[in-house]
């Protein structure tokens, strides 16, 4: 089957219970499935690591390194990953912290607790820069997304002691449907 050339409609197939984007033509069906996110909230000396985001969404807003996983890696290699490209730094794993499902996006986020494995960290090109914060100096005011509110207070509450179950969405936000309301500024462009 040529996608060039076929002609997809959103149905119900024969055997399903929700719409699905169809070929008109021969039936195939093109499932879409949540985006899988990895990332990790790296502590030095009980500072947290974020990184200003240069790209959209969100550009100019802070986060944790995170992104969308690649084909042919693992969750921890995804997270390793991301914490090289956005800030240039490497990581040790302490575990899974927190898993959210953020549905209103198409989301599931795989979040880490780790460590700087060397020294050094620096903007990497999709961060504008990349810097450690205490506690009460995290901006957050200036946070990308809801997640990164999250993961953070999920931290905090884990502390040094060993990790548990994973955390989960807030019981406010179940389904992760709430997004950041916009700031002033972004309301007006």
């Amino acid at each position: 089957m040529s996608t060039s050339t076929a002609r997809f409609v959103r149905r119900i197939p024969e055997g399903e219970d929700r719409e699905r984007l169809t070929c008109n033509d021969c039936g195939y069906v093109a499932y879409e499935n949540p985006k899988i996110v990895v990332g990790s909230v790296v502590a030095v000396e009980g500072r947290v690591l974020l990184c200003r985001r240069a790209i959209e969404p969100r550009r100019g807003f802070w986060t944790i390194p995170a992104g969308y996983m690649e084909l042919g890696e693992t969750v921890e290699e995804g997270a390793l990953r991301e914490a090289r490209e956005e800030a240039c730094a490497e990581l040790q794993l302490d575990g899974v912290l927190a898993v959210y499902s953020i549905a209103r996006i198409g989301q599931v986020q795989i979040l880490f607790r780790a460590s700087l494995a060397s020294p050094g960290f620096a903007a990497g090109p999709e961060s504008l820069e990349v810097r450690l914060f205490d506690w009460d100096e995290i901006p957050w005011d200036e946070l990308a997304f809801p997640s990164v509110h999250w993961v953070l207070q999920a931290w905090r509450e884990a502390g040094d002691a060993p990790l548990g179950a994973p955390r989960g969405n807030p019981p406010a936000d179940l389904r992760g449907t709430t997004p950041l309301p916009l700031r002033t500024s972004e309301a007006a462009a």
